[in-house]
């Protein structure tokens, strides 16, 4: 699932019920993540993190959806060990989680480690996260390795960056971004095209080479 490729439609089941995917995506972004097996301690910190952070996803019209190999069953059992070691999580538990002990879509999602691959009727997923646009489109892939958990913060900035530089096509967001930060002009906008757009100031940075192109601002919402 590389970036820019659309992710096909496709049917599971999962805590919350049944799921035919366009459908219940509707007009929403969505972080659809693999974990390696339930009854886990980094998958249920991670599956933990992001439940407690439900509200920043729902701001930014984003829907979660979890996945794993394990059946249905374990999945709904394991749920209430999730809320009991983050009692954070009121109500509810938040989001869908696919079960998949066919690996049907693990494989399609290119979720499994490499030396799995010969092996995938019993392969665990590793923990890969794909972030996906109302259009059905890939637009940011992350994978870690089983002993690595992820941070619910970066993925919150990522889609901050995805989200503003699709609102703001003339604009990239550098290094260590942050919203309201400084992000870059790109190198396609003309000087004259940057000073309408950007009237609150433009930092244009000196580079040995003469050509500038590194050109910041602040001056966005």
């Amino acid at each position: 699932m590389r970036i820019g490729a659309i992710i096909p439609d496709f049917k599971a089941d999962s805590t919350l019920g049944p799921i035919s995917f366009y459908n219940w995506l509707g007009d929403s972004w969505c972080v659809l993540f693999s974990h390696p097996a339930d009854f886990t301690p980094v998958c249920t910190t991670e599956l933990g993190r992001i439940a407690v952070h439900r509200e920043h996803f729902a701001q930014r019209n984003v829907k979660i959806l979890a996945h794993s190999v394990d059946d249905l069953k374990c999945h709904v059992d394991w749920v209430n060990d999730i809320k009991s070691y983050c009692p954070d999580i009121l109500g509810n538990f938040p989001y869908p989680i696919i079960a998949d002990p066919n690996r049907e879509l693990a494989v399609r999602f290119g979720m499994l480690d490499e030396k799995d691959q010969d092996n995938a009727e019993l392969a665990h997923t590793v923990r890969a996260l794909y972030i996906i646009s109302p259009d059905h489109r890939v637009r940011l892939t992350m994978h870690y390795p089983t002993s690595t958990g992820r941070n619910v913060d970066e993925i919150l900035r990522v889609i901050d960056s995805l989200q503003l530089t699709d609102r703001l096509k003339v604009i990239a967001t550098p290094a260590n971004w942050t919203p309201g930060t400084k992000v870059m002009i790109l190198p396609e906008v003309t000087e004259a095209d940057a000073d309408k757009l950007f009237p609150g100031g433009i930092e244009r940075v000196s580079m040995p080479s003469g050509h500038v192109y590194v050109r910041t601002t602040t001056d966005y919402k």
